[in-house]
């Protein structure tokens, strides 16, 4: 005994560390995306998203109740009574006298009818309906998709502008170490007093103080991407990119022409306007009577014993028509009529206010993207520009040509330059994204 609990216990010790890693591992493991990725996922992912499929579900649930009406409807009806008090009614007989017929004391009766919609206001309306009230939903998913793929972009890109920012000031805090080491020598061989040492101690202390800022700034920007992206937010990610093809991504032909159709909106409420104008069309026609044929068969059973009740059936059947003509309703066919013009004329004002606002929507994305685009340019060549000086600078100072207060400046200067080139960059992206979104072409795919 005590050597199978020592084995027990071995194995626990020896067991228990896989056993952890196992659990734990799925949730350690980092993945890591490019942007194209990191969209495919969310559009498989994002719960909004599957929302949006499942409302196309639940539409066309109600359009095959809609037109469920256009079937046969079947039922059965049947019946069983006990008279304690058998009932009686008068008949005429042959001779023109009158007699008392008694009902049995067990009566029952087992029916079934049918009924077959041949014209029906509301079943031409849910046909009639069903095919833009599909395309609606298919639309609005669509739409779902734009702005997912539009989220997922931007959060993306403001990720790694923080860890591009963060590159920066790494390796800034790596420039300012060496020449805190450099100051500090210089100040113990007597060359310089210690003013050098303190303005460099106190540019690192601001740049790690910046680091720390910019790390915690990552964590929480990520957590969006993760949740725009229906990411688990317990794993890890890790995103991927070539700085080179983000410059090529840049560019886009600012030449090209809105198109109003091109845009989901402007679509989705031309669907609207077309079942508005079916719920027009409906009361219009309200007042054409329902049509429908009839069928029925039954079975009538009598007996005053109980258990001879069904020892014989009279049976009975029929066939018909049912006109049903609607022939006044109080206004109220009338008033749903002016309800429903009015609400075709309010989708009218709702389309003539969306070109509208689609055209400064593309107004301001194309200004704001060449703005951006001239901004990176210009940047761009300051970056190249700071580094040289930045070079040229510390060469001197170490020289003794230069003061500390050059090198500090010449170091902020390539700093800024950096961290405002990458800001330009992605904000330049971000306005892309904009402009394909205003002017319909940004896709999700």
């Amino acid at each position: 005994m005590k050597k199978l609990r020592g084995l027990y216990i071995t194995n626990i010790v020896l067991f228990f560390p896989i056993i952890l890693f196992a659990q734990t591992s799925s949730d350690t493991v980092a993945a890591s995306f490019t942007l194209k990725q990191s969209v495919d996922f969310a559009l498989k992912n994002q719960p909004l998203l599957k929302q949006a499929y499942i409302d196309e579900q639940i539409n066309e649930r109600d359009v095959n109740i809609g037109l469920s009406a256009w079937l046969p409807q079947v039922s059965s009806s049947n019946t069983i009574q006990h008279y304690f008090q058998r009932p009686t009614g008068a008949a005429t007989g042959a001779g023109g006298g009158s007699q008392n017929l008694a009902i049995a004391h067990n009566v029952s009766t087992l029916g079934l009818t049918a009924s077959q919609a041949l014209y029906n206001n509301d079943v031409v309306l849910a046909s009639k309906a069903s095919k833009y009230s599909r395309q609606y939903y298919k639309q609005n998913t669509e739409s779902s998709k734009i702005d997912l793929a539009s989220d997922v972009s931007k959060a993306f890109y403001d990720v790694l502008l923080s860890q591009r920012q963060l590159d920066i000031i790494n390796e800034d805090i790596v420039r300012l170490r060496r020449s805190l080491k450099d100051a500090n020598a210089r100040y113990q061989a007597g060359v310089v007093d210690k003013t050098d040492y303190k303005q460099a101690t106190i540019s690192l202390n601001n740049a790690l103080a910046s680091r720390k800022q910019t790390q915690e700034a990552i964590k929480s920007k990520t957590a969006y991407l993760k949740q725009v992206m229906g990411y688990n937010p317990d794993r890890r990610i890790i995103l991927a990119y070539d700085s080179a093809a983000l410059q090529i991504e840049a560019a886009i032909d600012t030449n090209e022409i809105i198109n109003y159709n091109n845009r989901i909106e402007f679509r989705l409420l031309e669907t609207t306007k077309n079942l508005r104008n079916l719920n027009v069309s409906y009361y219009k026609w309200g007042f054409l009577p329902s049509l429908s044929a009839t069928a029925g068969y039954s079975l009538a059973y009598f007996n005053d014993t109980f258990s001879k009740l069904y020892n014989t059936g009279y049976p009975t059947s029929y066939i018909g028509l049912g006109l049903t003509f609607p022939i006044f309703t109080g206004t109220k066919r009338l008033q749903n009529l002016a309800k429903a013009r009015l609400q075709v004329q309010r989708t009218d004002l709702d389309i003539e206010n969306t070109r509208n606002a689609i055209n400064t929507e593309y107004t301001q994305a194309l200004a704001s993207y060449k703005s951006n685009y001239t901004n990176w340019q210009y940047l761009s060549e300051n970056v190249t520009l700071a580094k040289d000086v930045y070079k040229v600078v510390d060469l001197q100072y170490r020289e003794g040509i230069k003061t500390y207060l050059d090198v500090i400046v010449s170091q902020a200067d390539l700093r800024t330059a950096e961290l405002n080139y990458y800001n330009a960059l992605f904000q330049l992206l971000s306005s892309k994204i904009d402009l394909q979104r205003a002017l319909g072409t940004l896709r999700a795919e």
